[in-house]
């Protein structure tokens, strides 16, 4: 009898890549993840997966743990609305010469506010790579920077020369000396669309804070693109005194939070549930406890997506192939909706 061959992963989930996923924080990093199909994985059938042993069901089970990692990304109604707005805002900036009009998303924690900021960008990009195959040599369609911590200009400055890949910033560069490379790059590589993350390390009480957005106004003013920015309840942050007034006029602003009880909550348990790759899960299980897995969340869908991804891996790693009630009881959720009253407690 021959032996058997070993197991080929890159023939059961050829779209997955096994090493960690660079940062988005530069240039090679976001394009990576917009090249990044999304993952995929086809379980094998019962006899050969009973048949696997050894290295070969180590393997396997890697590369499912791995896919569980990532799976699917949910197009929540508020990701949908982002993607909305935020198209319609660039074709409306397209031949603006005055100030352009800008997109803030506000939320509270794990209610998908980065999920639907980076959805917009990658969906942005791909449309333009499409739309403009021959001519997209050089382009940056997208940028996308955070906020820093008790930031100041310079910092600030520096996340985007960071992400384009500028040589390294040395101590006698002056801010605007960083500030115009930048938008000299960007207006060159016919920028669209800057997506400023955790917008609310921008604290306008203080003089660190007034003159990063002092600095932030700058860019805008001087890069011919759509802003969008997204941070943790920034209307009540940042829409007070006369700079927040200055960047609530110019912004739409878009509001994220808990999903109720309701069909839509339904529906993304739903596909969730069709995502997974267990062996032994009975399908409906967590659609019957949508109710359960509601109250363990908050509705948050952050809470949702981390609490079905991790008991997935735990069900691979322990043998049991399926997400049972026990088991999701088992599995701690954010600290936000535990600390909130949710939890196992409410079954």
């Amino acid at each position: 009898m021959s032996a058997r061959q070993p197991l080929d992963l890159d023939a059961l989930a050829p779209d997955l890549d096994s090493d960690r996923r660079d940062p988005t924080l530069t240039l090679d990093g976001w394009r990576k993840f917009v090249d990044s199909p999304a993952a995929t994985f086809e379980l094998l059938a019962e006899p050969e997966w009973q048949g696997l042993c050894g290295s070969d069901r180590y393997a396997y089970d890697e590369v499912r743990i791995s896919y569980h990692s990532e799976m699917v990304i949910v197009a929540t109604s508020a990701v949908r609305q982002v993607a909305r707005q935020g198209q319609m805002l660039t074709m409306l900036n397209r031949r603006e010469i005055g100030a352009r009009r800008g997109l803030i998303v506000s939320g509270a924690q794990t209610t998908g506010k980065s999920t639907a900021l980076k959805q917009l960008g990658r969906t942005h990009e791909l449309m333009l790579r499409e739309r403009y195959p021959g001519r997209f040599e050089g382009r940056i369609p997208v940028v996308y920077v955070t906020t820093p911590p008790k930031g100041s200009p310079r910092k600030l400055a520096a996340e985007f020369a960071r992400f384009l890949g500028l040589p390294e910033i040395k101590r006698g560069f002056n801010t605007t000396d960083i500030a115009d490379a930048v938008c000299r790059v960007l207006t060159t590589a016919k920028v669209d669309l800057v997506l400023v993350d955790e917008i609310h390390n921008l604290n306008l009480a203080t003089a660190a804070g007034e003159d990063m957005s002092d600095h932030l106004k700058y860019f805008i003013e001087h890069l011919p693109a759509t802003f969008v920015y997204a941070g943790i309840d920034v209307e009540h942050k940042l829409f007070t005194g006369v700079r927040g007034k200055q960047i609530a006029g110019r912004c739409v602003l878009i509001r994220t939070g808990a999903f109720p009880y309701q069909d839509e909550w339904r529906s993304m348990v739903a596909t969730l549930e069709h995502a997974l790759r267990l062996h032994r899960h009975q399908p409906g299980t967590l659609i019957r406890n949508a109710k359960y897995l509601h109250r363990r969340t908050g509705g948050m869908i952050g809470s949702l997506s981390h609490l079905i991804r991790g008991a997935a891996q735990l069900a691979i790693l322990e043998g049991d192939e399926a997400i049972t009630r026990k088991l999701l009881d088992s599995i701690p959720v954010d600290h936000v909706p535990e600390s909130e009253g949710f939890g196992a407690g409410f079954a």
